[in-house]
């Protein structure tokens, strides 16, 4: 006789087609859990989608937008109905969606697992300018993740750091480390690409007239967490001494962070794309400036891009990232420390090779999806 699959919810508020770093996550583990179980996901209706091997239950879109993230509706009916239907939860986020879920799950007595992309008490004030706001929004937000943790099964981390500070926030729930992935197939130095890779890319580099320049870039949402005015700023200070530099930001998210953007001079503004690699290598340096990540993986493919990077102190970062050697780390919003980093790998060939080299090392050695697809596997078929 053969065993049924267990039937598992993925309950997210983020999904495709809104290309995020959750949405890829989830497109990169799923072939696995479809071998394993029969997979439904419970998500905001962003517009269509392509579901190979799995179910899809959508929840229409509220009017309520924070920063560049458009809410589902609370819709608990729905949500219960799909709680109820599965034997397993695996949650990806805390909105509206992703809360609910756990909430119910623990009702039902539906064994639930929440991966942890983000530390929501970082993020979401980060997502307003509002200082006021920020400060009050902080510790609200620590008690609403403490509270839906907590009913939680097993919280996944992305790393040993991001799971201790669960803990410090007085949160009991059972963790387990699970790193994020890079497909390295994809994400690879130009060298390493095919010929016709080679020559789309070249291709590319001309059209967007990027022959003889030194380019810096950065991808992924454009929001203000992101705190992209730090990496304009230094970039603007660079152009005072350089005339072959150009900035190149790839992504989508809020207009008036876009429009700032367009107006800096001789920086290209890429809409969001679902082939970030192509980019990756025309970059002579890679700048995350993020006021707070997780695991950042737009900066894991940059790595694995054998792109030297400079990224901010923040989450998983400044544990993979050692600094002066396999990548640079700053302070936030120190835009001064960020050009600096930036015209010394302008100026030093050498050392840009050595550490685009380690960091290719590292992203290789650290983070493989198969790996990650399979750890989650087994955590969710452990799950009682």
């Amino acid at each position: 006789m053969i065993n049924e699959k267990k039937k598992l919810l993925i309950a997210t508020d983020n999904f495709l087609p809104r290309w995020d770093g959750i949405a890829r996550f989830l497109k990169e583990i799923m072939p696995e859990l479809i071998k394993n179980f029969e997979v439904s996901v419970l998500c905001p209706d962003f517009g269509k989608i392509e579901a190979e091997g799995y179910k899809i239950k959508k929840i229409p879109l509220s009017k309520i937008k924070l920063g560049d993230y458009n809410s589902a509706k609370l819709d608990r009916t729905i949500i219960k109905n799909e709680i109820k239907k599965n034997d397993i939860v695996f949650t990806q986020t805390i909105g509206l969606i992703g809360a609910t879920a756990i909430y119910y799950a623990k009702k039902y007595r539906k064994p639930t697992a929440s991966y942890i992309h983000n530390l929501e008490w970082e993020l979401v004030p980060m997502a307003t300018k509002n200082l006021f706001l920020r400060r009050l929004v902080y510790p609200l937000m620590k008690i609403y993740v403490k509270y839906i943790y907590k009913k939680s099964h097993t919280l996944i981390a992305p790393s040993e750091g991001i799971s201790e500070l669960l803990s410090w926030q007085g949160i009991p729930t059972k963790k387990k480390i699970v790193r994020l992935g890079v497909n390295q197939e994809t994400f690879k130095p130009l060298k390493e690409k095919t010929e016709k890779e080679q020559k789309e890319i070249q291709e590319l580099k001309q059209k967007l007239k990027l022959e003889g320049f030194f380019i810096i870039g950065n991808h992924g949402r454009i929001a203000e967490e992101k705190d992209l005015g730090t990496l304009i700023r230094a970039f603007s200070w660079l152009q005072k001494k350089h005339e072959d530099i150009k900035l190149i930001i790839i992504g989508d998210g809020i207009q008036e962070i876009k429009d700032r953007i367009q107006k800096s001079k001789n920086t290209i503004l890429i809409p969001r794309t679902n082939e970030p690699e192509k980019y990756l290598n025309l970059m002579d340096v890679y700048v995350t400036t993020s006021l707070t990540e997780t695991t950042s993986l737009a900066t894991v493919e940059a790595m694995a891009s054998g792109i030297p990077v400079i990224a901010t102190k923040v989450g998983y970062m400044k544990e993979y990232i050692q600094n002066n050697e396999n990548g640079f780390l700053i302070n936030i919003k120190d835009n001064y420390e960020l050009y600096k980093k930036i015209e010394l790998l302008k100026a030093n060939k050498d050392l840009a090779r050595k550490i685009g080299n380690k960091g290719k090392t590292t992203a290789t050695k650290l983070f493989n999806w198969d790996t990650t697809a399979n750890e989650i596997a087994t955590i969710l078929n452990e799950l009682e």
